[in-house]
């Protein structure tokens, strides 16, 4: 009898050992799909739309400035006579993606305008804008805003700043908060 128990022993150990081992040699495998996103955005632009212009005028005897806002309105100081016809803001459309903050820089320094004959200049500082420069000061609605920009012309007296037209450039920054 004591074989049969070990002759039973012997089978169950076979057969729970056999088992686990088929068990433990049957792989199995999944397999699961990912998904990529990327987005392209509109390109950030800046474009001058309107030059600043000053407008026309004459220097009197000390001198002066003109004052001209973002908002297109004129100040004279000093001795400087304004003149008719057009004078404007400069205005810039940027552009780029829905509802993205912009900041802006303007000159940190004075721009000297040449007088296109003569080597006589006159300086522009004093630069202002709406909105107002500064980190997210700006927001793209719909993806698109303008902004104005205004500064202020020192002229000096005729003898500085003869007859005749005055250019300059300028750069301001915008970046893409």
């Amino acid at each position: 009898m004591k074989r049969r128990y070990i002759f039973y022993y012997s089978l169950l150990f076979l057969f729970v050992f056999t088992r686990f081992e088929v068990i433990a040699q049957v792989t199995t495998s999944v397999s699961a799909t990912g998904h990529v996103v990327a987005e392209i955005v509109p390109v950030f632009t800046a474009t001058e739309t309107s030059q600043l212009n000053f407008g026309r005028f004459s220097p009197g005897p000390q001198g002066g400035k003109i004052i001209l806002t973002p908002q297109s309105t004129v100040s004279v100081l000093g001795s400087v006579f304004k003149g008719t016809g057009i004078y404007n803001a400069a205005s810039f459309y940027i552009t780029g993606d829905q509802d993205a903050a912009f900041s802006i820089s303007l000159p940190a320094s004075s721009v000297i305008l040449k007088h296109t004959v003569s080597a006589k200049t006159m300086i522009v500082d004093n630069w202002m804008s709406v909105p107002a420069p500064g980190m997210g000061a700006g927001r793209l609605q719909n993806g698109y805003q303008t902004v104005y920009v205004g500064a202020t012309l020192n002229v000096g007296t005729l003898d500085d700043n003869p007859v005749g037209i005055y250019l300059g450039t300028y750069e301001i920054s915008f970046d893409f908060n």
